[in-house]
């Protein structure tokens, strides 16, 4: 088949596409950038432009694109079998990728349930979650709510819709989703309490998800947390030992921890877990996006042993875990997976990030002086640039002047793909990227924020 020309794509992109969180009238009158193919840390659109990916794909990507030990990997198993069912049957490539999964997985995590995106992974766990206390306590319990945080994102089904906390993109459905009992998000930048440093602002809200435990202790089933940062929120980093704090309230108030490591694990944080930053492991762990290292839909909810044995039973006890997906472990994307963790040992990945990770704080820094840099966020590989139309106050700019939108559109004009959350410019590059590369990237950050704001 002959691939039309530029035009014609954003034509038929045009006029049949309708794009993720995207406002359709200004894309309409947009000439988009069509990606036809990738190089290590760069897109290539049909025009021949490449521009540096820096937000990984929508935080996917991790070895870069079309590594060719993946590639092999993919046409080796496509040769082999395409699908096959988990109902049923096992599979090759499941059992070994579970056992890998495992193996590097916060100890304690010992079953792996399949999926095929991040959505999916956070409702597994919430339906375990729920569904364990049910047989441990008998279908009277009460534990059938779960606390969750403000400013969170875990998806957009209608159960990960239920447990995220920003209205911008869940309030408009509130109609249809189960309530939850809300704890403070620890963005210290704009705390709750009004405080001005971290230490307040971890202490206010530790306290307030403390008082919120003992007063929900026995209606409550679980809580999910994004570790380390809240993603989509804006990246939103939490103080130190917030993590570690809150795996000990749940021990404490006999509360299920379910940890979406959907954007932050696989290297992100600078450990292969965000949750190993301070020695966790929670209940249930939900992981997707950097599985395959962005090349296929792949996701995996990761149990103790004591919620897997809950289930365990006769057949007429209906305690199986009813839930399943048509793709679940499909293997071609569980070959991917296990190319991807191959590449990690390989290429010695997390030691390779160490003077990346350096380098970024150096550049963050930097940019913290900026005029209309109100606040910086990192952790490991992952980072957030607060713009603000007054720096003193901390005065957002309005949504209408859609500044980040500017930002990043000024950017492609340096060669760079980049997505911002409303005012926060996003930075989120392969792990593979080269200093050198890093450097190209946070220059050209720095220039279009200047351009945008400075005018």
């Amino acid at each position: 088949m002959t691939t039309p020309d530029s035009k014609t794509l954003r034509e038929y992109d045009r006029t049949y596409v309708w794009h993720p969180f995207t406002q359709m009238r200004d894309w309409e009158a947009e000439d988009p950038i069509v990606i036809e193919r990738g190089e290590g840390s760069y897109l290539i659109d049909t025009d021949g432009n490449r521009y540096l990916d820096g937000v990984a794909s929508i935080w996917t990507n991790v070895h870069g694109h079309c590594r060719a030990e993946i590639n092999e990997a993919l046409k080796q198993q496509i040769d082999r079998l395409e699908h096959s069912t988990l109902l049923g049957l096992a599979s090759d490539r499941s059992a070994i990728l579970a056992k890998r999964l495992v193996e590097i997985a916060p100890p304690g995590l010992r079953k792996v349930f399949y999926s095929d995106n991040g959505s999916t992974a956070v409702e597994i766990a919430i339906k375990m979650a729920f569904q364990y206390h049910r047989h441990k306590q008998g279908s009277a319990t009460a534990k059938t709510k779960f606390i969750t945080f403000r400013n969170a994102y875990h998806g957009d089904t209608i159960g990960a819709v239920s447990v995220g906390g920003i209205d911008l993109f869940h309030g408009v459905f509130r109609p249809l989703l189960f309530p939850t009992i809300q704890a403070p998000s620890p963005y210290c930048y704009r705390c709750e309490s009004g405080g001005t440093g971290d230490e307040n602002c971890k202490r206010f809200c530790l306290q307030e998800l403390e008082r919120l435990m003992e007063t929900h202790r026995e209606e409550t089933a679980g809580l999910v947390i994004e570790p380390v940062m809240q993603c989509a929120g804006g990246m939103v980093l939490q103080p130190p030992g917030f993590v570690k704090k809150v795996r000990e309230l749940c021990d404490r108030h006999g509360i299920l921890m379910i940890a979406d490591e959907v954007a932050v694990g696989f290297g992100r944080t600078g450990s292969l877990f965000a949750c190993e930053r301070e020695g966790v492991t929670p209940d249930l762990m939900a992981l997707s996006k950097g599985l395959t290292a962005g090349y296929l839909p792949l996701a995996a909810t990761l149990a103790t042993q004591e919620i897997y044995d809950a289930f365990l039973g006769e057949y007429h006890e209906l305690k199986t875990f009813f839930h399943g997906h048509t793709f679940t472990g499909n293997p071609i994307a569980c070959a991917a997976a296990l190319a991807s963790l191959d590449l990690f040992e390989q290429d010695r990945l997390l030691e390779t990030l160490v003077p990346k990770i350096t380098y970024l704080e150096k550049r963050f820094r930097t940019l913290a002086q900026l005029d209309h840099v109100g606040n910086t966020r990192q952790a490991g590989m992952i980072g957030g640039i607060e713009l603000v139309l007054d720096k003193e106050t901390k005065t957002p700019y309005p949504w209408e002047e859609r500044v980040g939108v500017r930002v990043c559109s000024e950017a492609r004009q340096h060669g760079l793909f980049l997505r911002p959350l409303g005012n926060v410019i996003v930075v989120f590059p392969p792990l593979s990227v080269s200093l050198e590369e890093l450097g190209y990237l946070m220059d050209g950050i720095e220039e279009s924020i200047r351009k945008v704001t400075e005018q």
